[in-house]
């Protein structure tokens, strides 16, 4: 039996009938953009976060963007601030700081948790600091207590990126609500995904909602007058109405999740494998399962041998990539070496238990050991 890393058939298969009644709503409704399904998903994903405000949005990429962007527009950032950011994290996270003409200051992770290390990013900041935003990589939280004390102390905004982490909590608070604002992804592979793209902006900040949610829409508040220079970046109608089924099936995904992940940090004891670093298992969303290894492209070879499919995220940091050739000059050789030796084993809500005692093995016969 081959294992795939992720099978969105099968997830969605789980509930497709409800999926199909959503879509035939909508449909039969006659609206098709910010109509009643927008709505409700919003107040409901703003209740399961546990924060005021939610705005659907089209990405993830444009959610933490558009944040930034309120912010600038309320006046709480300007152009050339900077903004401290995990230098191992998907490029999403610095393109949304470039393309509000932010700077973005790249910190090294702590290479357990793989999460932005608290200490390093108090000693990042500088004069022109003004933001930290803490992506939860992977599905584990950020140590948001040490950064929401940073970020008081030195009079920083603390944004999420919870592209990876919803579900996630602390001390009985989710994903969404530990910061000042937070960036949702609804890709299709993510924990609560989409049959398309989409996302979210969450937070208690009323006034970000109010210019976010105008943001969005061409800059408008009324139809045809438009005070800011906005865009279009707007959560379909259909794919609101497949995210209102799915999230009431989401603790019950994490549930599983976690139960996979107990088991491959349980029964996983190769040498060369490296198995993350947990704070506090019972509050990981566990969107990725991601081991380490000197010997990263031989054991994924391996496991592809075994009929185990795996993926890197992410093999190239973003400080490396040509986009960002004025950051080449950067050190990080932590975020370096995490991004050579990372790799994703099968992680998913759908993902039977037989499989994953295959993953297990594989992972076991890797280069003879026991």
């Amino acid at each position: 039996m081959d294992v795939p890393f992720l099978s969105l058939k099968e997830v969605n298969a789980r509930y497709a009938d409800e999926l199909k009644a959503a879509v035939g709503r909508v449909i039969d409704s006659g609206w098709y953009i910010l109509g009643e399904e927008v709505a409700a998903f919003e107040k409901e994903f703003a209740a399961y976060c546990g924060a005021r405000h939610a705005v659907g949005v089209g990405n993830g990429l444009d959610a933490l963007s558009l944040i930034l962007r309120g912010y600038k527009e309320l006046g709480a950032l300007s152009e050339g601030d900077e903004v401290i950011v995990p230098g191992n994290t998907f490029i999403a996270s610095f393109l949304a700081v470039t393309e509000n003409r932010l700077v973005p200051v790249p910190v090294e992770p702590d290479p357990s948790t793989f999460n932005i290390d608290p200490a390093r990013v108090e000693a990042a900041i500088g004069p022109r600091t003004r933001a930290i935003m803490a992506v939860h990589l992977y599905g584990q939280l950020a140590d948001m207590p040490s950064l929401a004390a940073i970020a008081r102390k030195h009079g920083l905004l603390l944004i999420e990126d919870a592209a990876q982490a919803h579900g996630a909590a602390s001390a009985g608070r989710k994903a969404g609500s530990l910061g000042d604002a937070a960036g949702f992804s609804f890709f299709p592979a993510k924990n609560l995904g989409a049959l398309g793209d989409g996302g979210a902006v969450v937070t208690d900040n009323s006034a970000l909602a109010e210019r976010v949610a105008a943001l969005r829409n061409y800059g408008s508040e009324v139809k045809y007058h438009h005070p800011y220079q906005g865009v279009n970046s707007r959560l379909d109608e259909i794919q609101a109405a497949m995210l209102r089924v799915k999230l009431r099936y989401l603790d019950g995904d994490t549930a599983h999740r976690r139960e996979v992940a107990r088991r491959y940090r349980e029964a996983i004891s190769h040498p060369d494998i490296a198995l993350p670093g947990v704070t506090h298992e019972e509050q990981h969303a566990w969107h990725l399962f991601v081991v380490r290894s000197p010997r990263r492209d031989a054991l994924q070879k391996h496991l592809q041998h075994c009929g185990v499919q795996s993926q890197v995220h992410y093999p190239v940091p973003p400080h490396q990539q040509p986009a960002y050739a004025e950051l080449q000059g950067c050190k990080l050789p932590l975020t370096e070496q995490l991004h050579r030796e990372v790799l994703s084993l099968p992680m998913g809500p759908s993902l039977p238990m037989d499989a994953v005692e295959q993953v297990i093995a594989a992972c076991q016969s890797f280069g003879g050991a026991p």
